[in-house]
C-alpha cells in the first residue's frame, strides 16, 4: 500500500495583533486530511525550506494579510498590511515546489502570490476599482463565481458556477501570459488562476477549506490536489 501524500501547509499568523503567534484555522488541515493527505503545519524558518521542498509531496499556501512587494501592485498602489517574515519563506517554498513541478494550491493570499510570481498585478482595495464591485471582505458574505470552460478548475469541479465565500480586500487585477484566469465573480473580479505549464498549480481567491465538513464542490479541489501529490509516489 502506497503511503499517504505529505502536504506542507504554511502557517498563518496573527498579523492583526502583534505577529508573535502562528494562527491558522484547523479547516485547512481538515480539508487535506479528508481528501486523503497528511497535512503538516510549516513555520517561517528559512533554513527548513530546502528540506520541506524535497521531503513533501505538495504545498498549500493559506490565506493571510501580509505585505507583498511593491512591484506586485499596479502603478501607484501598494500594500498597507504589516510586513511579515512569512513572505520570504512562503515565496521560497512556493517557488521550490513549482520548480520541482510538485502540486501547489494557493488560497486567498496564496492565489495572489501564485499569480504575482508569474507576472500578475494586484490592487490593495478591490472595492475602489469601481462602484460595481461586490462586497468581498465580509466573513458572512457569499457570492456566485463563474468557472471558465476549458480550465483545469472546470474539469475538477465539474460545474460552471458555484457559490463561494468572500474574505479579501486585495485582489489580482492582471495576469500575464504565464497564467490563466480560471474563475471570475459576476463583477469581473478574478477568483481563480492556474499555471498551465505546471502539472497542478491552482489558486482560488475564496476559502474552499471552509466547506470541508459540507457536501460542496470545493471538496473536489482538495481531492484533485492530494491525488496529484499522490501520483508522485
Amino acid at each position: 500500500m502506497s503511503r499517504k501524500s505529505r502536504i506542507a501547509v504554511i502557517m498563518d499568523e496573527n498579523t492583526s495583533g502583534d505577529g508573535t503567534r502562528y494562527d491558522t484555522t484547523k479547516a485547512y488541515f481538515t480539508a487535506v486530511h479528508r481528501a486523503g493527505g497528511m497535512p503538516f503545519g510549516i513555520p517561517y524558518l528559512a533554513d527548513m525550506v530546502e528540506s520541506i521542498v524535497s521531503e513533501f509531496d505538495g504545498f498549500v499556501s493559506v490565506g493571510g494579510r501580509i505585505q507583498f512587494p511593491h512591484e506586485w501592485y499596479t502603478p501607484g498602489d501598494e500594500s498597507r498590511y504589516r510586513s511579515s517574515e512569512r513572505l520570504k519563506v512562503e515565496q521560497a517554498l512556493m517557488q521550490g515546489f513549482l520548480d520541482c513541478d510538485k502540486p501547489v494550491l494557493g488560497i486567498c493570499n496564496g492565489m495572489q502570490m501564485l499569480a504575482c510570481l508569474h507576472g500578475g498585478r494586484m490592487v490593495h482595495e478591490v472595492r475602489k476599482v469601481g462602484p460595481h464591485i461586490l462586497t468581498h471582505d465580509d466573513r458572512t458574505a457569499m457570492h456566485s463565481v463563474e468557472i471558465l470552460p476549458g480550465t483545469m478548475l472546470s474539469r475538477i469541479l465539474g460545474t460552471a458556477r458555484i457559490d463561494v465565500n468572500s474574505r479579501h480586500q486585495e485582489a489580482v487585477v492582471e495576469v500575464s501570459d504565464q497564467a490563466v484566469v480560471a474563475a471570475r465573480a459576476d463583477d469581473g473580479v478574478i477568483e481563480a488562476v492556474e499555471i498551465p505549464s505546471k502539472r497542478f498549480a491552482i489558486g482560488v481567491q475564496w476559502h474552499p477549506e471552509a466547506f470541508a465538513t459540507q457536501d460542496h464542490p470545493c471538496n473536489r479541489l482538495f481531492d484533485a490536489f492530494v491525488q496529484a501529490a499522490q501520483q508522485r509516489h
